[in-house]
């Protein structure tokens, strides 16, 4: 196995040596690019960083990740994957391409910065682009002619060209000096816009099956990121700017909040009416047109859906516009671990016990089915409520052995017969494929139902409470 070292000076040996006055710069890296020839470097070695460095490695491409993390480092080294879309097996199998550091300073020989950093939200909804202005800052450092930068990480319109373009050239003029010729984008280095399109866990569409939007702050910025891509996918998207490239992946995301948050508003509404939810979305969704099924739950999880919305509501709210179906949809869907946890309380109501006291089991903390995913996951909201209402709370999770709830760390307990008997109420939160909902019914005595899941348990002695 190469070491890091080892395999930057393989690709400074592959290299060609060139100055920009000599030689068409963009026609360079497109070579580069096309014989694999190309040094790659993918910042942030996260859920989409990981497998956007494998594919590319996969592809031919040497690779070297960079993150500060030095325990993601170690392990990609070693090849034990941390992210469950990367077996280990699969990393294993590239690290002869693949190698990560700490080190920003191999990025003065990359061809190709991929940016992959979190953006997440801060405490009052604004979005946190420190990460993005902090690995603009260290690329900028040491940009060079030839080199492509690409920015995936989800952001709101205009972070490309305005936040990452000023801090890529404002920390290359302060490195080497006011005296130092500037760069121009599109001509002396590239600069695009590529959204992350990963979903954990699905299997039906990959990072290649799955179209890639791609836009560039000029033609010629488009036509190299092109390039790259279209190594490891099968199709791309090519669109006019970054700005069209960035609202595209907010708009996906808006699509999914507003029409989760509408079936969440209409399951309370039916509730009320006496209807089955179920029934209804199973009914109406027999129609071959002009409708598409959303299905209610305990809220949004997962790193897109409940933060993204918000980088556009902020945006505008900059323009002195007011979003108001981010603002609708998120006020709907956040208020949905307090119906549920008003749907336990009265459940167990009804069978004459308050929640103070009662031992209420929940099955799944992660967001979404079949992985080990928390992050903004409703589950911790309802847990949360439960536990400050004075709940025996416990919960199992086949994907999560341990989680954080409010400082305070619950194991998951195994899944027994005895467990389930000895819970006044289980609360299905996820629907993980791994979970019997037959032999669950047999030996829980009240289930609240959040996901559906126990639509086709036939008998059993629990009674089971839908949402």
């Amino acid at each position: 196995m190469r070491n890091t070292e080892s395999v930057f000076r393989i690709c400074l040996l592959n290299k060609a040596s060139y100055t920009p006055a000599a030689m068409d710069v963009k026609r360079l890296l497109l070579n580069t690019i096309e014989s694999r020839q190309a040094l790659v470097s993918v910042v942030g070695l996260g859920y989409v960083g990981l497998p956007l460095a494998v594919a590319l490695a996969q592809a031919g491409f040497t690779v070297v990740g960079v993150d500060v993390d030095e325990g993601r480092v170690t392990a990609v080294n070693r090849g034990e994957s941390y992210v469950e879309d990367i077996p280990s097996e699969v990393l294993a199998a590239v690290t002869e391409r693949l190698r990560a550091t700490t080190n920003y300073d191999v990025l003065h020989r990359a061809d190709v910065v991929l940016i992959c950093v979190p953006t997440p939200l801060s405490k009052t909804k604004d979005p946190d682009v420190s990460y993005i202005l902090s690995a603009g800052r260290e690329i900028g450092q040491r940009l060079h002619p030839g080199m492509l930068v690409v920015l995936e990480s989800t952001t709101y319109p205009g972070t490309t060209e305005e936040l990452l373009l000023p801090t890529l050239l404002d920390a290359y003029s302060a490195s080497r000096g006011t005296s130092v010729t500037p760069l121009t984008v599109g001509r002396d280095f590239f600069l695009a816009f590529s959204p992350e399109r990963i979903d954990p866990g699905r299997t039906d569409y990959t990072l290649r099956t799955t179209p890639k939007v791609v836009g560039g702050m000029t033609p010629a910025c488009r036509e190299v990121a092109s390039a790259l891509y279209n190594t490891i996918v099968d199709r791309l998207v090519p669109v006019s700017s970054p700005r069209v490239a960035e609202m595209t992946k907010l708009l996906e995301n808006l699509f999914r909040t507003v029409n989760i948050a509408l079936v969440n508003e209409v399951a309370i509404m039916c509730d009320r009416l006496g209807i089955d939810v179920w029934e209804v979305i199973e009914a109406a969704s027999t129609k071959p047109f002009g409708f598409m099924p959303f299905y209610p739950g305990p809220g949004l999880g997962g790193h897109c859906l409940p933060v993204d919305p918000h980088y556009l509501a902020w945006k505008l709210k900059s323009m002195n516009y007011n979003a108001r179906f981010v603002h609708l949809a998120a006020e709907i869907n956040f208020q949905m671990p307090a119906y549920v946890v008003g749907k336990i309380a009265d459940a167990l109501n009804d069978e004459g016990k308050p929640v103070r006291g009662s031992r209420v089991l929940l099955l799944g903390v992660a967001y979404k089915p079949n992985v080990a995913d928390t992050r903004e996951s409703p589950a911790l909201e309802v847990a949360r409520l439960l536990l400050a209402k004075g709940a025996n709370l416990a919960y199992h999770d086949p994907h999560v052995p341990a989680v954080d709830v409010d400082g305070q760390c619950l194991e998951s307990i195994p899944l027994t017969a005895a467990t389930l008997a000895e819970a006044d109420c289980t609360v299905v939160l996820t629907n993980h494929s791994a979970y019997d909902w037959d032999w669950i019914a047999r030996h829980a005595r009240l289930i609240v139902d959040t996901r559906n899941a126990c639509r086709n348990v036939h008998g059993g002695a629990a009674r089971i409470v839908k949402l």
